[in-house]
């Protein structure tokens, strides 16, 4: 167990800068519009995903932490699949704007869950992801809603789990440092307000909540 989150961690050493809100139902169109007139190919109609997500974990004794995989699959391209490796987020210097976390991303083939049982991994919960993505560049931005699905592996039988919608703006590089990137990512997220306030959310402390 000790020496796979070792592997893990000096593997591809992918860092994501990210910011993260949420906004409410009635003012979800007017963002959606606002972000298709800011970003690439502003003429193109509203590019959506539908995916189920899955998180499996794998806990030892020895460690405080399990190792955590998040595997996501299109319902709409049913043979795109992609497991995540997501470090736990750094907040950094406090004057820099984004929060910044290793990932390493890797498509996959359909048998992944069989393939993570076998090595120990076990899943411990899954919900839907229905949303818009957006490019800037190298932004990514998606406006997404979460569901709880209220049976095991039904991902027609689905519950909202608030009515408002998560916002994130990330940029995926190999690239250190990053204080251009930050500062990029700050005055994009300026011009989304007062719709949406983005900002660096320290997940630490929503798990001591």
């Amino acid at each position: 167990m000790d020496q796979m989150i070792s592997k893990v961690s000096k593997f591809a050493p992918t860092n994501e800068f990210l910011l993260q809100g949420s906004i409410m139902e009635n003012a979800h169109d007017v963002l959606l519009h606002r972000l298709r007139g800011l970003c690439d190919n502003s003429d193109s109609p509203f590019e959506t995903f539908t995916d189920n997500e899955m998180i499996f974990s794998m806990k030892n004794t020895t460690i405080t932490q399990a190792l955590n995989l998040r595997v996501r699959h299109s319902l709409i391209e049913q043979d795109s699949w992609q497991v995540r490796y997501a470090g736990m987020a750094e907040m950094g210097d406090k004057n820099r704007p984004t929060m910044v976390r290793h990932v390493i991303d890797c498509s996959t083939s359909d048998n992944i869950v069989l393939f993570l049982n076998e090595l120990g991994f076990r899943m411990d919960h899954e919900f839907v992801i229905k949303g818009f993505y957006f490019h800037k560049g190298r932004m990514k931005v998606t406006v997404s809603k979460i569901y709880k699905m209220n049976q095991p592996g039904n991902t027609e039988n689905l519950e909202p789990f608030s009515t408002s919608s998560l916002v994130e703006l990330s940029v995926v590089t190999q690239q250190s440092g990053g204080e251009g990137i930050a500062e990029d990512m700050k005055s994009f997220s300026e011009q989304l307000k007062p719709l949406v306030q983005l900002e660096k959310v320290d997940h630490r402390r929503l798990q001591n909540i």
